[in-house]
């Protein structure tokens, strides 16, 4: 049944106005408080590859360790773009470079979870609830920032783009959801069928070796088909990066006209790459492209509001120093996060580098944490939203300052 409150609040919304209490009973259209800080959540479902978006090119580990997937150095042909001498990024990334020589893009190298786990939903699960035991979560940090910071009551003040409420937006307060396209997951060929044609052709006048021939194809096959079904499963619903570019241009387009909008949250899959990497080009080369794409036409998009956004994009662990026997990446650790925003101290990769050589990498494989993801989430709480370290820990159980992330955001 459609009641007055109904009624009224679905004329509010339409208006461009909010709903607020007027004493105990009833209530009056108010016009919703300016929004001052603004901040959009990107989670890159699936575990990017962090030393493939920001490479040590200084480090020789990193060239010994993958053969194949390895970018060339700044200079060469198809090789990273410079960023500080040390640090190179992805050649399909070029699209965000403006914003790091601008100085409103930094980077944080050896970033995410101190927890062990290599579970994408796990993983997952942590960084949305910013708690190690999520057994324990009863919201997620970004419905909780919504409650610690003032109500602008305004009914578009929290968005999620995507067709379910994510975890980091369950809770309390109320939370706008922008349905978004979900597209395929199309199979990446990890086989050449030139070759396969050659050896069946080889093998087919002998019936024992044609039989083991068969089995190990099948094999194969089987393996295959069990990574292209984790790498579907770990983006978790969220779109990929052809409809993220779509996202971004609609929420820029959105904020431009509606600046109510202060707390947003967006997805994008597809970055398990097991199978296949690629390095200048491939899978994971077009996908960044894509990202990059999609964080510069939302730039574009807000304009002035720029100036008062911060942007955090974060996945839920790294990838494998060394390549794998497909020419991907299994499942890592230390990971970069990326911070753009109008006051964000850019053009700089902050936090504290591990290094690559065997003895530094975490359980002998990974890029060790250096920097916790909670205490990133904590500086831009305390520095763009100017939140008390009482407030931050309502939002993020068990934060600690991090020193290292002082001044990354200069209000």
């Amino acid at each position: 049944m459609i009641t007055r409150r109904h009624l009224l609040k679905s004329m509010a919304v339409a208006a461009g106005f909010s709903l607020m209490p007027f004493g105990r009973k009833g209530w009056v259209l108010a016009a919703p408080e300016a929004v001052s800080r603004r901040m959009i959540v990107v989670l890159m479902r699936g575990a990017v590859d962090g030393l493939s978006v920001v490479t040590p090119f200084m480090e020789p580990n990193y060239y010994q360790s993958r053969r194949s997937i390895a970018l060339a150095p700044p200079g060469q042909t198809d090789g990273l773009i410079n960023l500080d001498g040390n640090f190179g990024l992805h050649p399909s990334l070029a699209t965000v470079m403006p914003l790091w020589q601008n100085k409103s893009l930094a980077f944080i190298h050896a970033c995410g979870s101190p927890a062990e786990t290599r579970s994408h939903f796990e993983a997952q699960d942590i960084m949305e609830t910013a708690l190690l035991n999520t057994a324990t979560a009863q919201q997620g940090w970004m419905n909780a920032l919504a409650q610690a910071i003032p109500d602008t009551h305004a009914s578009t003040r929290a968005l999620s783009f995507g067709n379910t409420l994510p975890k980091i937006f369950t809770g309390r307060a109320n939370v706008a959801t922008v349905p978004s396209g979900i597209t395929s997951n199309a199979s990446n060929g990890a086989e050449n069928p030139r070759m396969q044609a050659a050896f069946e052709k080889l093998y087919s006048g002998h019936t024992e070796l044609n039989g083991l021939y068969n089995e190990a194809i099948s094999s194969r096959e089987t393996l295959m088909n069990d990574l292209q079904n984790e790498m579907a499963a770990s983006s978790n619903g969220a779109p990929r990066g052809d409809q993220f570019v779509v996202e971004c241009t609609k929420l820029g387009s959105m904020i431009s006209r509606d600046q109510n909008i202060q707390l947003v949250f967006m997805d994008v899959g597809g970055w398990d790459t097991h199978i296949n990497q690629g390095n200048a080009k491939g899978q994971l080369a077009n996908r960044l492209s894509q990202l990059g794409d999609g964080l510069a036409a939302l730039t574009t998009g807000l304009g002035a509001q720029y100036q008062n956004t911060a942007i955090l994009v974060m996945s839920e662990f790294g990838r494998t120093v060394a390549e794998n026997g497909n020419a991907g990446t299994d499942h890592g650790h230390g990971n970069v996060a990326w911070l753009m925003g109008g006051d964000v101290k850019g053009g700089k990769v902050w936090g504290r580098w591990p290094g690559l050589s065997q003895g530094q990498l975490y359980q002998g494989r990974d890029v060790a944490v250096t920097t916790d993801f909670r205490s990133l989430i904590g500086a831009v709480l305390s520095q763009h939203f100017a939140l008390e370290n009482e407030q931050i820990g309502n939002v993020i159980p068990s934060y600690q300052p991090d020193s290292g992330l002082q001044g990354i955001i200069a209000v």
